[in-house]
C-alpha cells in the first residue's frame, strides 16, 4: 500500500470515540480490529524497508570500511518520519477502508436464520 497518499496526522490525536463505534457497536472490537490492523501495517513497512536496505547490505567484515550512503541515510530518515502504524490503521478504519469480520457474529446469525427458518416450515 502506498501511505504517501494516506493522509494520517504524524501525532496523535484526539477521536470521537462514538463515531468508531458506529461500525461495530463495540468499543473493544473496535480496539480488536485497529491493533491488528496496525501491525499488518507495520509488518508491511518493516518488509519494504528492509527489501530497500537490503540493496546497500554489505558482507564484508571490514571494520576499517564504515561507508556512510547517502541514499541510505534518506530512505532510513523517510521512514522514521512515518506516522505510527496505529495512526495509519485509526485514518483507514474511519474513510471505511478496512475490511473486517466477526466469525462468533456470523455464526450467530447463521443459527438465528436456521431457527426462524424452522420455525416458519412448522405453520
Amino acid at each position: 500500500m502506498d501511505y504517501k497518499k494516506l493522509d494520517a496526522p504524524r501525532e496523535a490525536i484526539t477521536r470521537d470515540i462514538d463515531s468508531l463505534v458506529k461500525q461495530t457497536g463495540n468499543i473493544y472490537e473496535v480496539t480488536s480490529i485497529l491493533s491488528k490492523r496496525a501491525n499488518q501495517i507495520s509488518s508491511e513497512i518493516k518488509d519494504e524497508l528492509d527489501q530497500k536496505l537490503k540493496e546497500f547490505a554489505s558482507y564484508t567484515d571490514n571494520l576499517e570500511e564504515v561507508f556512510e550512503n547517502r541514499e541510505q541515510i534518506e530512505i532510513s530518515k523517510y521512514y522514521e518520519a512515518l506516522p505510527k502504524s496505529t495512526l495509519f490503521a485509526v485514518q483507514e478504519f474511519i474513510e471505511g477502508n478496512v475490511y473486517y469480520r466477526i466469525p462468533k457474529k456470523e455464526q450467530d446469525e447463521l443459527e438465528e436464520g436456521k431457527d426462524t427458518n424452522e420455525n416458519t416450515e412448522d405453520t
